[in-house]
C-alpha cells in the first residue's frame, strides 16, 4: 500500500564513493523545452523542491526528442530557474551529461564521431554557463564513445568499432574538471559491464577520479540491468540511477485501451505525439503487449500501474535513486506519492513470471 510519508530528510543515499548525498527520487528534465514550456517547468521544479527532492538530472542534448531547435534548451530553463532562486542551489545535487558521438545529430559538435579532451572541457564550461552555476555536482557521459548496442540495440558488432578517444583519456579529461573545481563527481550512462569495469579499473590504476554512477534504463519492460551489470556495479561500488521507470509511459496504463496512436490515444503523450519515439524500443508492439500484462497485474492487486511500476524500482536493492520524468505538477505528485508502496512476495513472483514469458521487449 502507498505510504503518506514522503519526507526524504533521513533517506538520503550516497552516490558511489563520492561526497554526493541524494534523495531516492531524482527529477529528470528532458521534457523541459519540448513538451513542457518554461513557466510549467519552473512550477514543476518548485514543487519538487517543496516535496523534498534534492536531485535533478539534465543533459546538454535535451530537450527530447532531440532536434536542432531545442538543443541546450533544458539546461537554459533550469539555469533561469536557479537564477531567480539563488538560495535553492545549495540544497540541490545537479547532474548533467555531455553527449557522446553525434548519432546523426550534426548540431552537436558538428556531427563529430568522437569526443576529445577539448570537447569535454568546452562542453562542461558551456553547461555551467547555461545552468548559471559554478559547479556541476555529477557530470556524466551520455552514451559511450565506442560502439555499443545502446538505445534499443541488442547485439555487439565489432566490425562497427571506430577509433575514438580511449577510456583512459576520457577519464583524464573528466579528472581535470574535478581538479579544477568545476565538477564534483563523474558518471556514465547507457553503459555496459565492460565499460563500467574499464572506467573503474583505469581510474584506480592511474589515480584518477572514479565513476560514482551509471544511468541506464530500468523498468518492468527492460530489466537488462539484471543481466550482469547489477553485479558489476555492486562489486565495484558504483551506484545505479536508472531512467524510464515507467517505460516512456507504457507502464502508466494510458496506452492500454487505445494503443500508441489512433482513436482515443492520449494526444499529448510522448509516444503518441512523436513518431521518432515510436520507432524506438518503447514503441515496439511487444513492449506494449508486455506493459498491458504488468498493468493488469497492478490493477488486480489494488494498485495503479504507475504505483506498481515505480515501486518496482523504488524498492530494488540495485537502485540508489530513480529518475522520474513528468510533464505536469500532478504527474510529479503522483510519482512522489508512490514512494513507500510495497510489493508483496506474490506480486513480485507474478512480475518475474511475466518477465520469463516476455523477457525484455524494450531492451
Amino acid at each position: 500500500m502507498p505510504s503518506s510519508e514522503n519526507s526524504f530528510t533521513n533517506k538520503l543515499v550516497q552516490l558511489g564513493s563520492s561526497c554526493l548525498q541524494v534523495t531516492p527520487i531524482c527529477l529528470g528534465t528532458m521534457t523541459f523545452g519540448e513538451q513542457v514550456d518554461e513557466p510549467t517547468a519552473h512550477r514543476i521544479l518548485d514543487r519538487a523542491v517543496e516535496r523534498g527532492i534534492n536531485f535533478l538530472d539534465t543533459a546538454e542534448m535535451y530537450a527530447v526528442p532531440p532536434r536542432r531547435e531545442t538543443y541546450n534548451a533544458t539546461e537554459k530553463i533550469i539555469g533561469n530557474w536557479l537564477a531567480k532562486r539563488p538560495d535553492v542551489r545549495k540544497q540541490l545535487v545537479i547532474a548533467t551529461k555531455i553527449a557522446g558521438p553525434s548519432r546523426g545529430m550534426d548540431w552537436i559538435r558538428n556531427g563529430s564521431a568522437d569526443v576529445t579532451e577539448k570537447d569535454f572541457l568546452e562542453a562542461c564550461d558551456a553547461s555551467l554557463k547555461r545552468l548559471q552555476t559554478d559547479v556541476i555536482d555529477l557530470y556524466q557521459i551520455h552514451w559511450p564513445l565506442r560502439h555499443v548496442p545502446a538505445f534499443g540495440g541488442v547485439y555487439f558488432d565489432p566490425t562497427k568499432d571506430k577509433p575514438v578517444t580511449p577510456i583512459l583519456a576520457q577519464l583524464q579529461a573528466l579528472d581535470k574538471l574535478v581538479k579544477a573545481g568545476k565538477v564534483r563527481a563523474i558518471g556514465l550512462s547507457n553503459e555496459t559491464p565492460y565499460g563500467v569495469s574499464e572506467f573503474v579499473h583505469l581510474a584506480e590504476k592511474h589515480g584518477l577520479t572514479k565513476i560514482a554512477t551509471v544511468q541506464n534504463p530500468y523498468c518492468l519492460v527492460n530489466r537488462t540491468l539484471e543481466n550482469g551489470l547489477d553485479e558489476t556495479m555492486h562489486r565495484l561500488g558504483v551506484s545505479n540511477i536508472p531512467y524510464s521507470p515507467l517505460g516512456f509511459g507504457l507502464l502508466t496504463g494510458k496506452y492500454d485501451k487505445s494503443g500508441l496512436i489512433g482513436e482515443g490515444a492520449p494526444a499529448n503523450a510522448r509516444l503518441t505525439k512523436f513518431e521518432q519515439n515510436r520507432k524506438q524500443r518503447w514503441g515496439r508492439p511487444e513492449s506494449l503487449v508486455a506493459a498491458r500484462r504488468y498493468n493488469a497485474l497492478a490493477t488486480a492487486n489494488g494498485m495503479t500501474p504507475t504505483q506498481m511500476a515505480l515501486a518496482f524500482c523504488y524498492t530494488k536493492w540495485q537502485v540508489a535513486s530513480t529518475i522520474i520524468g513528468v510533464t505536469s505538477v500532478a504527474q510529479l505528485d503522483e510519482c512522489i506519492d508512490a514512494y513507500g508502496t510495497t510489493l508483496s512476495a506474490d506480486v513480485l513472483a507474478e512480475i518475474d513470471k511475466i518477465r520469463w514469458e516476455m523477457r525484455d521487449p524494450a531492451q
